[in-house]
């Protein structure tokens, strides 16, 4: 839509916002700003067409409001523009449509492209993987390239930073907790890491991204984690297996089908996904009392493994647990590409704390980034006394990154690891 204001064709009124077909338009997106708070098409008064952006900001936000509450109630439904058109043009709007289908088909191309491009430099970093693996395993010694390599980065990073010694000790030394503390040092994973799962986390020796092969039908990718021999679990590799569907979305990427996580064969009393109490059972018959052991679930990281399942018809479920499981669904998703994009390529700077105040940045501009205007309007004036008020708590995690215990670190402390 390249207007707002209805256009003339003969006796018919060009479409309005409320022709958008609900799945195919995100008004709400930006795209097309409405500039009339009354929508209906008959009698508009010439003054409800003025532009919005000639109002002041908070009549601006007043007005879209308003217009975008009404929008949200006629979208979908038709205004019979298009069903009022000549022959040769309902043609012309279907052949629009074709057209459309060979770019969806591009579109669809490009991304399978550029998945293949991702597992072609996926290959190359393979031996870097391993050759990181190494060092942090004490396995094998960093060399003096390296060493000095990354001297050089932690100067250019701070010029304020004192190198270590050149008489520094050098040799083979594991890393003790690196992957745990790296996982820690995540804004979202950091919520859902409780004390409990730090002890089975302390075991992890590598986590590695793969792809799923181009043979199948649904691309995808797989976060595999590699544990030592512990006293939780009797797997030593525990896998969570991403999947999208064939077809790109309507934004034209690639849409999150399902998850499929390892089943963790947890040793006795050991299970980090249950809690346990002990009950009192008292037999109504004999008066005889009994002592019985109960499992409920609670927050664990290692419910990663067991992912929440989509529904097959969104109609038979309930509003609210239709929302609550979307949002288990985002949560999970969001968690799985923040392994891939973010802590497997850059474990070491979680590990010592440096993403971390890159995640904030980026968490802090998106909360800045909203309109000072809209922000005041949406606080009252607080006469208690602010002396015996609580210091202001920073906002949690973006939505879709997890809620649950734990917190994340203070990147100044991370340093000084």
């Amino acid at each position: 839509m390249s207007s707002n204001l209805p256009i003339s064709h003969g006796d018919i009124t060009a479409p309005t916002p409320q022709n958008t077909p609900l799945n195919q338009a995100p008004i709400a997106q930006g795209l097309s700003r409405p500039t009339v708070p009354d929508i209906s098409e008959d009698n508009e008064p010439e003054d409800e067409t003025e532009d919005a952006s000639a109002l002041p900001p908070g009549a601006q936000s007043a007005m879209l409001g308003l217009v975008h509450g009404r929008l949200a109630d006629l979208v979908g439904k038709s205004s019979g523009y298009i069903e009022g058109l000549p022959a040769e043009v309902k043609s012309n709007i279907e052949a629009l449509k074709g057209v459309q289908v060979k770019q969806n088909e591009l579109q669809n191309q490009y991304k399978r492209e550029c998945l293949e491009l991702e597992k072609k430099y996926l290959e190359l970093h393979k031996p870097l993987y391993e050759r990181r693996s190494a060092i942090i395993s004490g396995s094998s010694a960093a060399t003096a390239e390296e060493f000095q390599a990354g001297i050089r980065a932690s100067i250019k990073d701070d010029p304020d930073y004192t190198p270590l010694s050149k008489d520094a000790p050098t040799g083979p030394a594991a890393i003790p907790e690196f992957w745990l503390t790296a996982l820690r040092n995540h804004v979202g994973l950091s919520e859902i890491i409780t004390e409990r799962d730090a002890g089975a986390l302390k075991h992890v020796t590598d986590i590695r991204l793969s792809y799923i092969s181009s043979d199948d039908p649904k691309p995808g990718f797989k976060i595999t984690f590699y544990f030592d021999p512990n006293e939780y679990f009797e797997n030593e590799v525990l896998e969570k297996t991403y999947l999208y569907q064939e077809e790109v979305g309507y934004s034209g990427d690639f849409v999150y089908d399902r998850a499929i996580g390892t089943e963790i064969k947890w040793k006795e009393d050991k299970d980090l996904t249950k809690e346990f109490e002990i009950k009192k059972q008292r037999n109504k018959n004999t008066n005889r009392t009994r002592l019985v052991r109960k499992a409920k679930p609670t927050d664990s990281f290692f419910n990663f493994f067991s992912p929440p399942t989509p529904p097959v018809d969104e109609d038979e479920i309930e509003e609210e647990e239709l929302e609550e499981l979307e949002e288990k669904l985002e949560l999970d998703y969001q968690i799985g590409e923040d392994l891939k994009e973010k802590i497997i390529p850059r474990a070491i700077d979680y590990f010592t704390g440096k993403a971390l105040e890159y995640d904030m940045l980026e968490e802090d501009d998106d909360f800045d980034g909203l309109d000072d205007d809209d922000d005041e309007d949406d606080f009252d004036d607080d006469d208690s006394d602010s002396d015996n008020e609580p210091p202001a708590r920073r906002r949690g995690p973006p939505k879709g990154r997890g809620g649950g215990s734990g917190g994340a670190v203070n990147p100044e402390e991370c340093k000084n690891q």
